[in-house]
């Protein structure tokens, strides 16, 4: 798919991964350079961030899916809870429905999203236990994205992308 600047297909980019400090605890994901330049230069970037959107703040409690995956918070199963114990599923699950909406918007058929977030993971999340564990599945976004046609990639994924992208 080579893509002339003129029309160059949009793709959504975690605000995360493009340097936003708009983490739960106010920072950034660093990215490679190389891997950035590659982006710019074949995709539109559209920047979002799920959480910010459905207005939660800057910084914020860590939050994680209870003991399940996206799947089961959009299914109505489980909860996501921040370390404090409250629940924030109503947040996580409207700033899915944020995205997708934004991406329906600007007809968006890939994204790039956080890994491990209870967001925007595509593979793994974090297992609820607030011990830095992981489990496989997708945060809340990530499956509502994938629902809905979007491929979803992580940051450590590019090459991935890369290789669909020519294919």
């Amino acid at each position: 798919m080579n893509h002339s600047r003129t029309n160059v297909e949009p793709i959504l980019v975690s605000a995360c991964l493009m340097g936003q400090p708009v983490r739960y605890n106010a920072s950034c994901v660093r990215n490679d350079i190389d891997a950035m330049t590659w982006l710019h230069t074949h995709f539109e970037l559209k920047t979002f961030c799920p959480e910010v959107a459905a207005g939660m703040s800057i910084p914020r409690a860590p939050a994680e899916i209870d003991h399940g995956t996206g799947a089961e918070v959009l299914d109505g199963l489980k909860q996501v809870k921040e370390n404090t114990g409250q629940c924030v599923t109503d947040q996580f699950v409207a700033a899915a429905h944020l995205t997708l909406a934004f991406c329906q918007q600007h007809n968006i058929r890939i994204a790039i999203l956080t890994a491990f977030s209870p967001s925007c993971a595509n593979s793994r999340i974090y297992d609820g236990s607030f011990s830095g564990k992981s489990t496989d599945g997708r945060g809340v976004t990530a499956e509502l994205l994938s629902r809905n046609g979007i491929k979803v990639y992580n940051q450590n994924e590019l090459d991935d992308l890369r290789h669909f992208v020519n294919a």
